[in-house]
């Protein structure tokens, strides 16, 4: 099956499974962020299991399911987790949720993860605007063949944050009593978590943040001509700048700031719908 074929099925599972409802705003909660989906307006959810092509997710704290629901009086359509390439999935897989979303008629995209700080100035808590990203990962989801209904064989990738929707979210986190920081977010494939020589490697290079998803998602995202606002939550200092990472701490983290997170998310939904 072709990838346009396989994201046009699993699009269309995605509309039986939460219809009557057309969402316009799509979510990606990262590690730990799950919590927002929780809290939507009449719920439908649907396993990533029973969705065709999807795969699940065996990392704690990624629920794996799709949530559909109200949130700032608008529909929106969640992923309560996601895969990733560490887990050894391909790329067209980690980034098939993202895509069939879109082909069922998301508009925007907010993409969010739990990342490590590798600036000095970012504590954990802090949430921080994606401004670009370093792909250091050495694999790209559109290599292969490329399928012009799907998108251009060379997206341009010079915006593939929005400033409009950054400018907004700083707009709305100000209501809500927030202020973020905007910085470079470097993908590494993972799991294992960087070594303190990586990370002086990555601030000479000019990361501010590293994880181990998000860019392929946004890659694909701007290859489709949707917008994007990336937010990471900053859940640990990078190694070498504090103590002992742990799996643990990104998902404690995650939960102290849950109020704030979900706060600036129903916001930026209320303001970003089309």
């Amino acid at each position: 099956m072709s990838v346009y074929d396989a994201v046009q099925e699993a699009a269309a599972a995605i509309v039986r499974a939460i219809a009557p409802r057309l969402p316009k705003v799509g979510l990606v909660l990262g590690s730990g962020l799950g919590a927002f989906a929780d809290g939507l307006e009449a719920p439908a959810a649907v396993a990533y299991k029973d969705i065709p092509g999807f795969a699940s997710s065996s990392v704690v704290g990624h629920a794996g399911q799709l949530v559909a629901g109200k949130s700032g009086g608008r529909e929106v359509l969640c992923m309560q987790g996601r895969v990733h390439a560490y887990e050894g999935h391909p790329l067209a897989q980690v980034v098939l949720p993202v895509r069939a979303m879109i082909a069922a008629g998301c508009k925007v995209l907010i993409i969010t993860n739990a990342a490590g700080g590798i600036r000095h100035d970012y504590n954990p808590g802090d949430l921080v605007l994606i401004a670009d990203h370093i792909n250091l990962s050495g694999d790209n989801p559109l290599i292969g063949e490329n399928d012009e209904r799907l998108g251009p064989r060379f997206p341009d990738m010079s915006t593939a944050y929005d400033p409009e929707l950054r400018m907004i979210a700083h707009q709305q986190a100000y209501a809500e009593g927030l202020v973020l920081k905007e910085g470079v977010y470097a993908w590494l494939k993972g799991p294992s978590y960087e070594t303190p020589a990586e990370i002086r490697m990555l601030r000479t290079m000019g990361a501010d943040l590293c994880g181990m998803s998000t860019a392929p998602e946004v890659i694909v995202a701007n290859h489709m001509g949707v917008r994007v606002l990336g937010i990471s939550c900053v859940t640990n200092k990078a190694a070498g700048l504090g103590g002992k990472l742990s799996h643990d701490e990104v998902k404690e983290t995650a939960e102290r700031v849950r109020p704030q997170f979900v706060g600036l998310l129903s916001r930026l939904c209320a303001t970003l719908a089309p």
